[in-house]
């Protein structure tokens, strides 16, 4: 197989940009289906929405793979969820990805998902090119687009076309490397007719051309000197200079169309095969388990040991798939693998290439290849080697669920079914977790927001014929310190035999941006300052598992404690009564008792939520949105549509797409994410508290 010519992208956007319909026309022009089947309106549905629940509300949940061949080059493709709540298909998808298509809507322009994307692109330094859909939309505006891709996230984006008409007259574009207008003809657009470019249009093509070579001047002394000695830029220059900007992710070449109504989508196939990285292009590294810190570059050889990362799994009635993207050497079928996490040999019974929800049976799969494998029992993000202790990925990013809901089998015959189902989700989708609530005894499932849990109840009914019983949503709050303190603890038990001795000094206090730097983003920090063996080496762990042990449940409400930096700077011990044991319950106890000294307050998640609606509606959502304790960031209104960004607090938002709709005539739509975590107002952490310890004393 010939690296060169493979290219593995996703396709990725802000919800109802039109992911899904291009990727359904670009199977079409690429000879892999041979009817367009639509996203909405009867019919089969798209081909990538295989999901019952996903061609009734038109919408993708989770991530389809399929493969394609245009002009001699194979594209893997996936085409990924655009509604936030389904954001780890995403991760997942971007993770083991070489390259990417950022949709983006002619009117909607750069959205709250389009920038959550955009974040999990730089993630992972993932090249992308930028594809404007929805051109024939009334209000379409791609210079606007292009400023805010340029402006809202930081990318030196440049149109590489010109529209040839807008809105309803929308008929193709000029590209400005071959100077000629391309316009698609046939019933379905596959027919692709280069003509010159009309007269009206020359001196806007020429100065589109020219603002192109401008920027990518800055990326080749050799362009700078042609361009300021006034000589013919040869295309193929042009050419080489994109493609090593843009896998460099310095530039974000900008192309534009209409997918549904078949205009344009080939010139982005072509800018795919000749911009977009292959496998060769990308430099992967997997860590050493023997050493940490070291790390180990891949080869894309087929003929090393085999590297693959697991890094997305469907359990279903033929048992477990496992997607898995092949860094280095080659798998077999039949053949034996090492599962690096827990050390145990796999065979890999079959290997199949997927098509959406088909399959097609293959012996072998090289570095690069995107494949599925059956018969093997992983968790997602597992690295698999053809040798032990070889090597470990990294694994992708996974948010921490938001909202949570109890639920219950309305039939108790119907309990095991219940629980192979959320053991089947819980191993599929990393932020849906279940627990059993220790207080209660209720099952809980947790997650990114109503729609995903909703989802999944849905499926659960479906799928495993169990009617379910679901409690309220409630918030995951969580609890920290708002003044630091020094503490002085000592533990001293005696008790027959050997009794136990702990004594500890530091200090508890919020942590700043710094700290959390050194913690690398968690939530925890413990510092060891203490000098001249007050304390035993040996000791320190124990003490710090006795802290983080205590963030678990805060002593204000049960919620978990973040936010803490702990500082150990002296103690003493005894010879005799010091232990393990006896240092962890003195700092569990010194946590429990002085907590309260730091002044806690609840924190509670506040959503970035987006809101479309029309102009004529902008008063009662804005209204709304204050009566919710919410607070407007920014108003922008486009042709007629107002689109209002906020921050509303979770425990505000439940239901809020009913009220939305009632205020809006049905024309308003929004998207929510997780922003941050703030203090809730004094009065209502009181009501909290006050619930919370209803909740959990016993009946």
């Amino acid at each position: 197989m010939d690296l060169r010519k493979v290219r593995n992208i996703g396709i990725s956007a802000h919800i109802d940009s039109g992911k899904t319909t291009l990727s359904e026309r670009i199977l079409f022009y690429a000879g892999r289906i041979h009817k367009i089947e639509d996203v909405r309106g009867g019919g089969d549905g798209a081909t990538m929405d295989h999901m019952e629940l996903e061609k009734e509300r038109g919408i993708t949940i989770t991530s389809a793979a399929t493969s394609v061949k245009w002009q001699g080059v194979d594209i893997n493709l996936i085409d990924t969820p655009g509604h936030v709540d389904f954001t780890v298909e995403v991760e997942r998808s971007l993770r083991v990805l070489d390259g990417a298509v950022l949709v983006l809507c002619s009117v909607g322009g750069v959205q709250s998902q389009s920038m959550t994307v955009d974040r999990q692109m730089k993630r992972y330094s993932v090249p992308r090119l930028a594809f404007i859909n929805k051109m024939d939309r009334t209000g379409a505006n791609p210079d606007s687009v292009v400023k805010q891709v340029r402006n809202k996230l930081g990318a030196d984006a440049v149109a590489m076309q010109l529209p040839i008409g807008k809105e309803d007259n929308f008929k193709g574009v000029v590209d400005f490397i071959t100077m000629k207008a391309v316009y698609n003809d046939g019933a379905n657009g596959e027919i692709v007719r280069e003509e010159p470019i009309p007269a009206e249009l020359q001196e806007a093509a020429e100065a589109g051309r020219h603002h192109l070579l401008e920027s990518l001047s800055m990326y080749s002394d050799e362009l700078m000197e042609l361009l300021l000695s006034e000589e013919e830029v040869p295309q193929e220059l042009i050419h080489k200079i994109i493609r090593d900007a843009t896998i460099n992710q310095g530039f974000t070449p900008v192309y534009m169309g209409s997918a549904f109504k078949n205009k344009s989508v080939q010139p982005l196939l072509d800018a795919v095969n000749r911009y977009l990285p292959s496998p060769l292009d990308r430099q992967f590294v997997a860590l050493d388990p023997t050493e940490e810190g070291k790390k180990i570059p891949l080869t894309s050889d087929p003929k090393d040991p085999f590297v693959g990362m697991a890094f997305k799994i469907v359990d279903d009635e033929y048992g477990q798939l496992t997607y898995t993207r092949v860094y280095q050497g080659t798998v077999a079928k039949g053949e034996q693998y090492y599962n690096q996490r827990t050390g145990k040999k796999e065979r890999f019974s079959r290997i199949v290439k997927m098509h959406s929800d088909k399959r097609e049976e293959i012996d072998k799969a090289e570095a690069g290849d995107i494949v599925a494998i059956m018969g093997i029992d992983c968790a997602s993000g597992d690295t698999y080697c053809s040798q032990p202790n070889y090597c470990t990925l990294e694994s992708m990013f996974v948010a921490a669920p938001v909202i949570k809901m109890s639920i219950n089998p309305l039939s108790r015959d119907n309990a095991d079914k219940l629980g192979k189902a959320l053991q089947r989700f819980r191993k599929e989708d990393p932020t849906f977790q279940v627990a059993t609530d220790e207080e209660t005894g209720e099952t809980c499932i947790a997650g990114m927001g109503e729609l995903h849990l909703e989802i999944y109840v849905e499926r659960i009914r479906r799928e495993y014929g169990v009617d379910v019983e679901v409690g309220a949503p409630k918030v995951s709050y969580r609890e920290s310190g708002t003044v630091p303190f020094a503490y002085d603890h000592k533990r001293k038990k005696q008790t027959g035999g050997s009794g136990q001795y702990g004594h500890i000094v530091g200090t508890i206090s919020p942590m700043t941006d710094e700290d959390r730097e050194a913690a690398e983003g968690k939530e925890f920090l413990f510092v060891d300052k203490v000098t001249g063996g007050k304390i035993p080496k040996n000791f320190i762990p124990a003490i710090e598992k006795g802290f983080r042990n205590m963030t678990d449940k805060g002593p204000l409400a049960g919620y978990p404690v973040v936010g803490i930096k702990i500082e150990l700077v002296e103690g003493s011990y005894h010879d005799v009564d010091s232990s393990d044991m006896a240092f962890m319950l003195t700092a569990q106890e010194c946590f429990r008792e002085n907590f309260q000294r730091m002044k806690p307050v609840l924190l509670e998640p506040i959503m970035l939520t987006e809101i479309e609606c029309p102009e004529s509606f902008q008063g009662p959502v804005v209204g709304q949105i204050s009566s919710k304790r919410g607070m407007v960031v920014s108003t922008d209104t486009q042709n007629g549509i107002c689109k209002i960004i906020a921050e509303i607090p979770l425990a505000e938002t439940f239901g809020y797409s009913t009220d939305l709709r009632s205020q809006t005539q049905g024309q308003g739509t929004f998207t929510m994410e997780l922003c941050k975590y703030s203090p809730v107002p004094g009065n209502i952490q009181t009501d909290i508290i006050a619930d919370r310890k209803r909740e959990l004393q016993p009946a």
